[in-house]
């Protein structure tokens, strides 16, 4: 069994420098306000930290109040490297950053491995950046918690819904699902395509989200499907783009944080 996953992107979309990390991820949080309801689940960017860090800390945020009550965290991303069919998880037993290693939730693994749209494959997550970039602000945030890492390729909302369901626990699970909004287009029409995705997701509706709305489209329409089942309560907290953070905005990434309760 592969003992550790080590980080694939720690000094390109996050300092590998454990100090100048922690620093940008409190800059990060700081800067955002905090309130007592802690969500289910979230919606977090996964770009490189001087683009979308803030934007997704205004979720994490939220979830300082629950650190020494949330336990594990089901991490959902997008394949960005190879395609991948289902949903691919991994034998190994920890991920590492430079902030040390993350236990993978092994007996939830085996607990999902009976799906059929459940497969063990590590070069999914080998290079993968969807979920790294995620575990160094879980590090900030929580005590002790472990994870099951999802790599998400193609797959029916009812397919993703139905890991979720499985894996949703109480409130010591957490829910992620990792995805940035629009790609590549100019300013104003990222506003656009991005304000369509946030309306998609506030009134839970995974059917108005195309493929070029979100690199996350399908996780995220798996949580819609589900959330839309428990009837939940979705909060728009941040939508901005990489215009308005580090980036020219010719070409911009839109990046967005929600929650769930």
């Amino acid at each position: 069994m592969m003992n550790n996953r080590p980080p694939a992107v720690a000094g390109i979309f996050y300092p590998d420098n454990t100090y100048e990390l922690s620093a940008m991820i409190d800059q990060f949080l700081q800067s955002v306000r905090v309130t007592s309801q802690v969500p289910k689940a979230i919606i977090v960017p996964h770009a490189g930290y001087i683009y979308s860090g803030a934007v997704a800390a205004s979720a994490y945020n939220l979830i300082k109040s629950a650190r020494d009550k949330i336990k594990r965290v089901v991490l959902l991303g997008p394949s960005h490297k190879i395609p991948v069919l289902g949903l691919a998880t991994t034998n190994a037993q920890n991920f590492s950053t430079p902030f040390g290693e993350v236990p993978v939730d092994r007996q939830a693994i085996y607990n999902i491995a009976k799906f059929p749209q459940i497969s063990i494959m590590e070069q999914a997550h080998a290079n993968e950046h969807s979920l790294e970039v995620q575990l160094p602000f879980l590090q900030k945030i929580l005590n002790q918690f472990s994870i099951i890492p999802l790599v998400v390729g193609k797959a029916t909302p009812e397919q993703v819904g139905e890991i979720l369901e499985t894996l949703w626990g109480n409130e010591e699970t957490l829910i992620i699902i990792s995805s940035d909004l629009s790609h590549y287009n100019n300013y104003k029409i990222a506003q656009k395509l991005d304000k369509l995705t946030t309306q998609a997701i506030e009134t839970l509706s995974p059917e108005k989200i195309k493929s070029e709305q979100a690199c996350g489209r399908i996780p995220i329409n798996g949580l819609l499907h589900i959330a839309k089942i428990k009837k939940m309560q979705v909060k728009t907290i941040d939508v901005r783009n990489s215009g308005d953070t580090a980036g020219s905005k010719d070409q911009v990434v839109g990046y967005g944080a929600y929650v769930f309760n």
